[in-house]
């Protein structure tokens, strides 16, 4: 029996895999970027001869190419954390007059800052290359040579970096997109009109090979993933560019289409035989709303949509759940009078995620990654192997903050490292590198390297898996300036990673383990503290913008936290263990919450940039309505962690029964009330589950 499930786990993960590789809108242009960018820094690198190009080629991966502002910001922010991090190895250096407590006491230090700012702030990219650079150069200082070649070695990693991050920003600017909302809309209506031809075909009475035809394309869609959509959202949110007719809450809604092609997918394709008159006329209805919503709009028939019972959980059923978190949010950011509506700028948003640097899981995230490094770093030191210390680099590189999302990432970089450390890299040194005599070979085969892992790091489910590659290769093959002649220090750093791995599975799974559905579980009660807080927040100030600016926040907090907890329900795949398949429905009902939460929350928010409804701020019974909604749904927070079952209140207990039907206020209250009533729906169905 074990032997079976082993066996179709595997056969599942290599049809996702094959799945993960197939070619998808936009997957080539940004392959290609990131193959010109590696061979143009490579070459300067090589002429000018600098030091670590390993890292510096790594580099080129992580900047980010959501917009050539974005690749220019983040290469300026990662080259000013570089500084600081040398700074801080120098300053320790000098300090302490390189004493070697000292150094395994920073690397501890660092490593749980490095930790904390990942888990606490809006931008984790930071606090990992700021650990990843400062363990890098410190442990410089074990190899005991002349300290001017050390300062010298430090220093030059800078330039090294600056090289990449220029041919980065320069590709970026040169042959980055140019009209990302046209393409965002174009992506968005795809995927609606793929899901209206299929549920047409069954709404129609199809035979399954019409019915398997029409499901391919939504299986594809669904393959690509939200993260091509997600990075032409950001590069409107980040650039200030005009949306177009995008509708609000943009981000939340490509979360929400997302699951709906995954779970329409999944019905397409295993339900080919199935045929009854209900069955065509659910699907019907579905076509139809696919149908109006590709100009955004709220079908007419929106009301014929069954809300996801309790006791039936059919895949059609998910089909029609996820529908209805689309079709309760708000339509037209041009009738609310504010665009930014769409997509929030990104300098709105704060450094700090509200409430994370004390919370009790960032820094339990952060000693976890301390202690790993330390692990590490006392390991390679105390059995005088050098040769391992890429175990330090490797835990800050792998670091997650769930026992599900640690084994796969952890899977991933063992996978990357194989392909690109020991095929690749090893193979190279042994095969290529004694037969290559010139700067063009090294480039063919570099930039043959660089595109594979770029095409592999483009998809939405293994893409670590390719900058690991890139990584290792990397690693591996560059140690100085000229091919390497011995094996020994390949294997070295292989053995280097290996230890690593073996350091983290030890800490975040055996003596540390938490379970993805648990930070999720984590994270849901973070969205519905933030509808609560959001809740208490609209009510009249004297200062307005003082209101906008803490909204904002809010509404910043809820989207990126939805998007995590879609990539952490990916996670839970790679949980082993009897209850398995128990965690797996918990992630999914936890996700669809969260969906549900966030429709709640965009119905309120959407109130505060209408000028024709500043009235229902003020208006004495909806104030009051939120104040209760809001004490319950904290009470809903605490009950999705604690794993209780929340008490059901009716409508009739937030509201007096009139404002149901008042002329001007009514159509508020009872959409406020009806997504009400779905997450309280929710979460009963959650707290019976693992």
């Amino acid at each position: 029996m074990e032997d079976t499930s082993l066996s179709g786990t595997i056969t599942s993960m290599r049809r996702k895999l094959w799945d993960d590789l197939q070619p998808t809108p936009g997957r080539l242009n940004s392959s290609l970027r990131i193959l010109l960018a590696t061979v143009l820094a490579l070459i300067l690198m090589l002429t000018w001869r600098m030091p670590s190009i390993y890292i510096g080629m790594y580099f080129i991966f992580l900047v980010g190419r959501d917009s050539p502002t974005i690749s220019f910001r983040t290469g300026v922010i990662s080259l000013l954390t570089v500084a600081l991090s040398i700074a801080v190895e120098l300053g320790v250096v000098i300090v302490s007059d390189n004493d070697p407590m000292a150094r395994v006491l920073s690397v501890a230090i660092v490593t749980f800052i490095a930790g904390v700012l990942v888990a606490s702030t809006n931008f984790p990219t930071l606090g990992s290359t700021w650990g990843l650079i400062f363990c890098t150069v410190i442990g410089s200082w074990e190899n005991h040579a002349p300290a001017d070649k050390l300062v010298k070695g430090s220093l030059w990693l800078i330039a090294t970096l600056s090289v990449s991050v220029g041919c980065a920003v320069l590709v970026e600017y040169l042959f980055g997109d140019r009209d990302p909302a046209k393409k965002l809309e174009a992506a968005r209506a795809i995927r609606y009109q793929a899901l209206e031809k299929m549920f047409t075909v069954y709404a129609q009475g199809g035979t399954s090979e019409e019915r398997a035809a029409a499901a391919i394309p939504v299986s594809r869609l669904a393959i690509a993933g939200s993260s091509g959509m997600l990075e032409l959202y950001n590069k409107i949110a980040e650039r200030g560019l005009d949306a177009g007719t995008l509708p609000p809450g943009t981000r939340l809604r490509v979360t929400m289409q997302a699951q709906l092609m995954d779970v329409a997918a999944a019905f397409g394709l295993q339900n080919t035989e199935e045929d009854s008159p209900e069955l065509r006329r659910r699907c019907a209805i579905i076509a139809e709303q696919c149908r109006e919503l590709i100009p955004v709009t709220i079908p007419k028939i929106e009301s014929s949509l069954r809300f996801m019972p309790e006791n039936c959980v059919t895949l059609l059923d998910r089909v029609e759940a996820a529908l209805h978190s689309l079709l309760t949010m708000p339509t037209d950011a041009s009738q609310m009078g504010n665009k930014e509506l769409v997509a929030m700028p990104v300098r709105k948003a704060p450094f700090f995620i509200p409430g994370a640097v004390g919370r009790n899981d960032t820094l339990a995230f952060g000693l976890k990654i301390s202690l790993c490094a330390t692990l590490c770093y006392v390991i390679y030191n105390a059995v005088d192997w050098p040769g391992i210390s890429t175990a330090v680099i490797t835990v800050i590189v792998t670091g997650l903050s769930s026992s599900g999302a640690i084994k796969q990432r952890l899977f991933f970089r063992l996978i990357g490292s194989i392909v690109g450390g020991l095929i690749l890299g090893l193979g190279a040194i042994s095969l290529l590198f004694p037969h290559m005599d010139s700067i063009t070979s090294l480039v063919v085969l570099v930039g043959f390297v660089a595109f594979i892992s770029a095409w592999t790091a483009a998809g939405p489910r293994f893409n670590y898996v390719g900058l690991q590659m890139a990584f290792s290769f990397y690693l591996v093959a560059f140690e100085d300036f000229s091919a390497p002649t011995e094996l020994a220090p390949a294997r070295d750093r292989l053995i280097g990673i290996l230890v690593a791995l073996l350091v983290m599975w030890f800490v975040f799974d055996q003596i540390w383990p938490v379970r993805t559905v648990t930070v999720m579980r984590q994270g849901l009660a973070g969205v519905l503290k933030t509808v609560a807080s959001f809740l208490r927040l609209i009510e009249p100030r004297p200062d307005p913008k003082d209101l906008l600016l803490q909204a904002d926040a809010l509404r910043d907090q809820i989207g990126k936290t939805v998007v995590s907890l879609r990539s952490m329900n990916d996670a839970v795949d790679y949980e082993f263990g009897v209850d398995r398949e128990q965690h797996v429905r918990t992630s999914e009902m936890i996700l669809r919450t969260a969906l549900t939460a966030g429709a709640l929350f965009w119905n309120q928010f959407a109130i505060l940039y209408s000028e024709a409804d500043k009235d229902f701020l003020t208006e004495p019974d909806l104030i009051e309505m939120r104040r209760k909604l809001a004490e319950y749904v904290d009470g809903m927070a605490e009950g999705v962690v604690k794993k209780t079952v929340p008490p059901t209140i009716p409508a009739t207990a937030f509201l007096p029964p009139a404002m149901l039907d008042d002329p001007r206020y009514g159509e508020y209250s009872r959409n406020t009330i009806a997504r009400f009533e779905e997450l309280q729906s929710f979460a009963l169905m959650l707290s019976h589950e693992a």
